[in-house]
């Protein structure tokens, strides 16, 4: 499986990590052998319930029961999209009212982005850098990083760039700027937080000018920080939200949810201002509404934060320089690159899955689902700081 594998589905990378999954089921991936290996990645955050979540395995099939694709997004009523699409709603601030269901997260960021231009008639973008915000062609044209985009302009025209958490360049976005699109946790820089009211500024500064905030929750979001979005921690409600990975409990989504004003604009002038074949697939909406369900309904949120006490107390190691990051949304922080790729190599073969950040080469992920225990938290730190003693 292995010679087909490179030989017949596209790679990202000269060296991927080339584990063969056999099943998964909570915490944990088997892979051909029967080896186990405990999940502190979580599909890179796309799993908050964990692997294989009875509930929302039930809601998948009790819908592919009934129907799968029927119509192309906004036409047809689906039940498990309107209720998903509801369900959103009464989470979120009164502002928040309308969401359009897409297919991934970097859908969502363009429809946002063409949304923002479609409200304000202007064609600025202001983004941050070392932003990440998904890799289709619009969405590569907010990311902060270079080395990442340069073999692929020309790209959006229009857009320009400030430091995350930079108070002196708010003054760089205009009565030009049709919006400013932000990470509420840079993800991909490495964890980075927003501190000293800085969204809070940016809000107000995008107000002052007419631009729309756009805030990407496709990491921090749908409980991982300890709160339902992680925009809830800052005192600052977007414009449009975006939010994609956990939502879909481990299924293809993703979102964009603004009010009605502003949504109903993608509607007319032109019509089908948006539009995608699978977007609220009857599947995918009901793995991602018993996904929120049990999320907002169990006690997962207000854990995540004693969760993450519990690793910041059992991950202590002079290799350990910082962890960064909120509720179960953690990086490590290593001496140097070599030892952040010893470490996530050399775990993996002692049964634990680790992984980098995009643009911070010192960085460990840490993002296992919501539902992990204390026991494997405590059983994953002790792989890792055996690890690190291995390190030379």
């Amino acid at each position: 499986m292995e010679k087909q594998f490179l030989k017949y589905q596209a790679q990202t990378t000269p060296h991927p990590l080339g584990i063969e999954i056999s099943r998964a089921y909570g915490s944990y991936i088997y892979n051909t052998n029967n080896i186990v290996f405990l999940d502190f990645v979580a599909g890179v955050s796309a799993t908050p319930l964990g692997h294989n979540h009875p509930k929302v395995v039930n809601a998948i099939k009790e819908q592919l029961d009934k129907y799968m694709h029927v119509m192309v997004y906004g036409e047809y009523i689906q039940r498990p999209a309107v209720e998903l699409a509801k369900l959103l709603s009464d989470n979120l601030p009164a502002s928040l009212e309308k969401t359009y269901l897409t297919n991934s997260g970097t859908e969502a960021i363009e429809g946002a982005l063409k949304l923002a231009k479609r409200a304000t008639g202007r064609s600025e973008i202001i983004s941050a850098n070392k932003a990440y915000h998904g890799n289709t062609m619009g969405s590569m044209s907010v990311m902060g990083f270079e080395e990442r985009k340069q073999a692929f302009r020309p790209l959006l025209p229009d857009v320009r760039f400030i430091d995350f958490n930079s108070e002196k360049d708010l003054n760089k976005i205009t009565t030009k700027t049709a919006c400013v699109i932000l990470e509420t946790i840079q993800g991909g820089a490495g964890f980075i937080e927003p501190t000293n009211n800085y969204l809070e500024k940016v809000r107000k500064r995008c107000y002052d000018v007419g631009a729309l905030l756009i805030l990407d929750e496709i990491q921090p979001g749908i409980g991982r920080t300890g709160k339902l979005f992680g925009f809830e921690h800052y005192n600052c409600i977007p414009d449009i939200l975006v939010t994609g990975k956990a939502l879909g409990g481990g299924m293809p989504i993703g979102a964009f949810t603004a009010s009605s004003d502003l949504m109903d604009l993608l509607m007319d002038n032109p019509k089908l201002g948006h539009i995608t074949t699978f977007g609220g697939h009857p599947v995918i909406a009901a793995s991602a509404l018993a996904t929120l369900k049990e999320v907002t309904e169990s006690n997962l949120i207000p854990l995540t934060l004693e969760k993450e006490k519990l690793f910041r107390k059992q991950l202590i190691h002079p290799l350990i320089k910082e962890i960064r990051g909120k509720g179960l949304m953690l990086a490590l922080i290593m001496e140097s690159a070599d030892i952040t790729n010893q470490l996530i190599l050399k775990a993996q073969d002692q049964g634990l899955i680790l992984f980098w950040l995009l643009f911070e080469p010192k960085a460990v992920r840490i993002t296992p689902p919501l539902t992990i225990s204390e026991e494997e938290i405590i059983k994953g730190c002790n792989i890792i700081l055996d690890t690190l003693n291995s390190i030379k």
